[in-house]
């Protein structure tokens, strides 16, 4: 795979924090309350994760290569294990949130990646963190953001009772890959052609799941 360049890459990134700010538009009061594919969180929920992950992300990169995700990382324990300690953390983060409404979340969101976004080209190359025999730069934990955002559009258009897809699955797909080699092998064995489904089903999410399900 090729298309991980900075060019296209943060043009897929930007395009998934404008439809995250484009379909938060569309909720109100009562619909921010909706269950999403995240089992475990409404869609306030997701706003008040979706501010805490960006503002994670800064601090990793301020810190990189030695932040507590590299050194939670550099430990090389199996992708499980790796995402229970991260579902903790996100959990924790969320419960000290201030309680605002969820679109103040989505705007706080929004502002800090577009801030991530300019940090990222003048150190593109440098290294962030390393996972087993597998080195991710601050491009690739880029890549990782992007499918963040992306597959959390996903959760918010399902929520709604929508659907959304990237425009460019590949860049998507690609730039989860370099980002996150913990997660590889659940590609692989998604048996998916479809990249985007691949990504859905790899990332521990449905394709097929409704909101009234």
């Amino acid at each position: 795979m090729t298309v991980w360049l900075p060019g296209p890459a943060m043009a897929a990134y930007r395009d998934g924090v404008t439809v995250i700010c484009q379909l938060a538009a569309q909720f109100t009061d009562s619909t921010w309350q909706s269950q999403t594919p995240c089992t475990e969180w409404r869609a306030s929920d997701l706003a008040g994760h979706l501010r805490c992950v960006v503002d994670d992300y800064h601090e990793y990169l301020d810190d990189a290569p030695a932040s507590r995700l590299a050194r939670l990382m550099a430990t090389g324990v199996p992708a499980d294990s790796l995402a229970r300690k991260l579902a903790r953390q996100n959990s924790a983060e969320l419960a000290a949130l201030p309680d605002v409404p969820a679109a103040d979340h989505i705007a706080a969101f929004a502002d800090s990646a577009r801030s991530y976004a300019r940090r990222l080209l003048p150190v593109w190359d440098l290294p962030h963190h390393r996972y087993r025999d597998l080195d991710v730069t601050v491009g690739g934990m880029a890549g990782m953001a992007c499918a963040e955002w992306h597959l959390h559009a996903w959760d918010l258009a399902r929520s709604l009772g929508t659907d959304y897809r990237p425009a460019d699955p590949e860049i998507v797909f690609e730039g989860w890959w370099l980002g996150t080699p913990q997660r590889r092998p659940a590609a692989e064995g998604a048996g998916e052609s479809d990249l985007w489904l691949g990504l859905l089903r790899a990332s521990g999410r449905d394709p097929q799941w409704r909101h009234d399900a």
